[in-house]
């Protein structure tokens, strides 16, 4: 990958995209990160307007976003089709940084759906058919069992992707970029635009 000035942490602030920003610090992250540089926090509402979050993992990005993929009848799935907005924030702790993403959110085409489920190991499509995501679970015995059963029933030939798994897409209007500096005086800066088409301003924020 090319490397930009905003690398560095001393100078990052000089970026005046987001996109490009955050590819240069998650090729860092690639690189530093033990575990799941690609983890973020994702957090919904509920319909009571309770937030609600939980780690999943970023499985794609775009000049459009950030998405990420779940069981649509899952609680975050539900709370999405309800109120399609969301935040995620990544944390690198080797690097000492973080980055917060906002924005309303789409579903991915079935085809870009059914590309990401075809990558995915056999015994990944496999779990997406036997989970009844976030629903009560008796036991760890009637997991295993609804594993095995869909095993048994794609034995042969590839696994199709389940109507109500998919792909989420998070279109940033708000994107802010935070590294630690000593005595808590730390860099961060915030882009904004009013849609998801719309041009980004920057601000530069106190700690």
């Amino acid at each position: 990958m090319e490397q930009h000035e905003e690398l560095t942490s001393g100078d990052f602030t000089a970026a005046s995209e987001p996109f490009r920003l955050f590819e240069a610090w998650f090729e860092e992250a690639k690189a530093s990160e033990p575990n799941d540089p690609n983890a973020m926090a994702l957090a919904t509402v509920d319909p009571d307007g309770l937030p609600d979050v939980r780690m999943v993992l970023l499985n794609g990005r775009d000049a459009r976003g950030f998405v990420f993929y779940t069981n649509t009848e899952s609680a975050k799935g539900r709370e999405l089709a309800a109120t399609p907005k969301a935040a995620v924030v990544f944390h690198w702790k080797s690097l000492r940084r973080q980055v917060r993403v906002r924005g309303p959110v789409e579903r991915v085409a079935d085809t870009e759906a059914d590309a990401y489920f075809a990558s995915r190991p056999r015994l990944s499509q496999i779990g997406a058919w036997a989970s009844q995501q976030s629903r009560p679970l008796e036991g760890r015995f009637a997991l295993e069992a609804a594993v095995a059963k869909v095993t048994a029933q794609h034995a042969l030939g590839s696994v199709p992707r389940p109507p109500h798994w998919t792909g989420f897409r998070i279109l940033p209007v708000q994107m802010e970029f935070w590294h630690d500096r000593p005595f808590r005086l730390h860099d961060r800066i915030v882009f904004t635009r009013a849609d998801d088409a719309g041009s980004w301003s920057k601000t530069r924020l106190y700690p």
